[in-house]
């Protein structure tokens, strides 16, 4: 039930609408309201003359596509993982279940060096890779590594409950109709969770753009090889450059919301496509 001005009858819809925006605020506005502000105080020419170097250049080419191989990763792997736990049962499925959330629960600095050492040429994988010259120790693909294990869950957690969700009638009535697993599949189910499954790899992908502390364990952080974005961020603001720091985190802070922007605009796009 409405009243005329169009909110609710639950009292306390003012305080508890207060709350919340002072509690947005200091967490965030006011936090990316202090490195805008920052940033504006450098003037065009140094601002372009700072992202246009070299360096950061090829730092923003690593952290870009490590993250969207990931996220590539994440996306296809995910969506068979959460097919694996919304549609089937299996012995030891809570466990695995609980796996999921383990990069959420632990710090990234713990899942670097438990994946340096796992792919290290003593670790018990790296020795394995290592009889096929394959050296995942120190290199673009152990960046790549990293960001698909801090990444998963956001995957996995956005799409399971969408598939636990869908209706099986609708694909028992495609079956009647005489189509085939691959039609239900691609024609009925694929569509339904596609702007979840969009959603939880864009999410993965702005993750796995910021990360740090699991990568700096597994990479080489060599500037102009394997140098990510966060890590060329802290180097500057050891160096006092706050200027570089803050213009290099204002254009990631920009990038972010232009990824927001086109999930969001990609998610409401294709489910009104699906309601009409």
């Amino acid at each position: 039930m409405k009243m005329k001005n169009g909110r609710g009858k639950i009292p306390g819809f003012g305080l508890s609408l207060g709350l919340s925006l002072s509690y947005l605020s200091f967490l965030i506005l006011i936090p990316i309201s202090a490195l805008v502000i920052y940033a504006a105080k450098i003037s065009p020419a140094e601002y372009f003359n700072i992202i246009l170097d070299e360096r950061v250049i090829a730092a923003f080419k690593v952290s870009f596509f490590s993250a969207i191989a990931a996220a590539l990763l994440n996306f296809v792997f995910g969506f068979i993982i959460a097919w694996i736990l919304a549609r089937h049962n299996f012995f030891g499925k809570k466990i695995v279940d609980a796996c999921i959330d383990l990069p959420f629960a632990i710090p990234t600095a713990v899942a670097g060096i438990s994946l340096a050492m796992v792919f290290s040429l003593n670790g018990f994988m790296g020795k394995f890779l290592s009889l096929f010259n394959i050296s995942l120790e120190y290199s673009r693909a152990g960046i790549v590594i990293a960001i698909v294990f801090i990444g998963l869950p956001f995957v996995v957690r956005t799409v399971q409950p969408v598939i636990e969700e869908l209706d099986n009638g609708v694909e028992e009535a495609a079956a009647s109709l005489g189509a085939n697993y691959f039609q239900i599949f691609f024609k009925v189910v694929f569509p339904s969770v596609l702007p979840a499954l969009i959603t939880g790899a864009a999410m993965a992908f702005a993750r796995g753009l910021g990360e740090y502390g699991s990568v700096i364990f597994i990479s080489s952080n060599m500037p102009y090889e394997s140098e990510i974005v966060p890590l060329l961020i802290i180097k500057k603001l050891m160096q006092f450059d706050y200027a570089g720091a803050s213009a290099i985190g204002a254009t990631m802070l920009v990038i972010a919301f232009i990824m927001l922007f086109i999930t969001n605009f990609l998610q409401n796009y294709m489910i009104k496509e699906r309601s009409s």
